[in-house]
């Protein structure tokens, strides 16, 4: 696991210290849609994960997007994939997307403490 780790923060150029909490991160939003509780995300999981973040795509994108990462060829993205994928690619469409989200996210919790002040 710490060599895992250790690779993971030298492909994505973090600092060791936000390793473990991006980890921490990355392991809720894998377990959150992972619905099936399988330890993969297969095509109807990441569809509705997309839908869920009001990203949808075509099943084409789908697809594409699980043969990019995808290290077992069973057509799904298990979690050491879900995790190339979040920290190692800076072009990664679903990292984007779960970082937008969690933007959003944050903004609409300001405006609400903003608004109650």
């Amino acid at each position: 696991k710490q060599w895992y780790q250790r690779r993971v923060a030298i492909t994505a150029g973090d600092k060791v210290e936000d390793l473990e909490e991006k980890l921490t991160t990355y392991k809720a939003q894998f377990i959150r849609f992972d619905t099936d509780g399988s330890g993969d995300i297969d095509f109807m999981e990441l569809k509705y994960m997309l839908e869920k973040l009001e990203q949808p795509k075509t099943h084409l994108e789908i697809k594409k997007m699980i043969e990019t990462v995808d290290s077992t060829d069973k057509g799904t993205i298990n979690y050491p994939d879900f995790l190339i994928m979040m920290l190692g690619g800076k072009n990664s469409v679903l990292r984007m997307i779960l970082i937008f989200e969690e933007k959003r996210k944050k903004y609409r919790l300001r405006l609400c403490v903003d608004t109650t002040a």
